[in-house]
């Protein structure tokens, strides 16, 4: 239990440091985050979450995540000739989601949007390169990212809060399941692996 304490006080120590900026980094992060996957889009979401409070942050983030998807949709749909995106389509894993995302209506995209554990960067590559129109993808991103966000916006700070009170670490474990097997079960819906 002095473990859980000390790392909710460096926790607010550290939010307490960095202060807006520590916000405003995060905003960075998150647009980066969808051009370059291996950082952690819940941490930053939390963080927006905890600095601005819920309504506020929860708005900083969805912007910046939409922002950020789009940037990554535009920088594939420009920046891949033809010949690289057959190539492309050739590895499996990448392939199996062009298939679908070509073939989606506008409902179908939105929901594979506000899928939590849904691979973003890859939706976005897919979208860029199959041509997927920008508006409709600008529209579907909107809307399916305001699930995301508040799912992960949610999440994060019920763990911070669960290094108080561990009872509510039970809770957000059962939540992150209870999405995970329906997100495993609507990707199989949708015929993606």
């Amino acid at each position: 239990m002095g473990f859980l304490a000390g790392l909710d006080s460096f926790i607010t120590a550290l939010l307490g440091l960095l202060g807006s900026w520590g916000a405003i980094l995060g905003c960075v992060f998150i647009l980066f985050e969808s051009i370059i996957p291996i950082l952690p889009l819940s941490v930053f979401i939390t963080l927006n979450f905890i600095t601005f409070g819920p309504i506020i942050g929860f708005i900083i983030s969805w912007v910046f995540t939409c922002l950020g998807c789009m940037m990554s949709y535009y920088i594939f749909k420009h920046g891949v000739s033809e010949k690289y995106f057959l190539k492309l389509k050739e590895h499996p894993q990448f392939g199996k989601i062009v298939k679908v995302v070509e073939n989606m209506d506008f409902a179908n995209i939105v929901t594979l949007i506000a899928i939590p554990f849904t691979p973003a960067f890859l939706i976005n590559i897919a979208a860029g390169v199959c041509r997927v129109d920008a508006k409709k993808y600008f529209y579907a991103l909107l809307i399916g990212k305001i699930s995301l966000v508040y799912f992960w916006g949610y999440v994060g700070v019920s763990l911070i809060e669960a290094l108080k009170n561990p009872i509510i670490l039970v809770k957000v474990v059962i939540i992150v399941i209870v999405v995970y097997i329906a997100s495993s079960l609507l990707s199989k819906k949708l015929k993606i692996k």
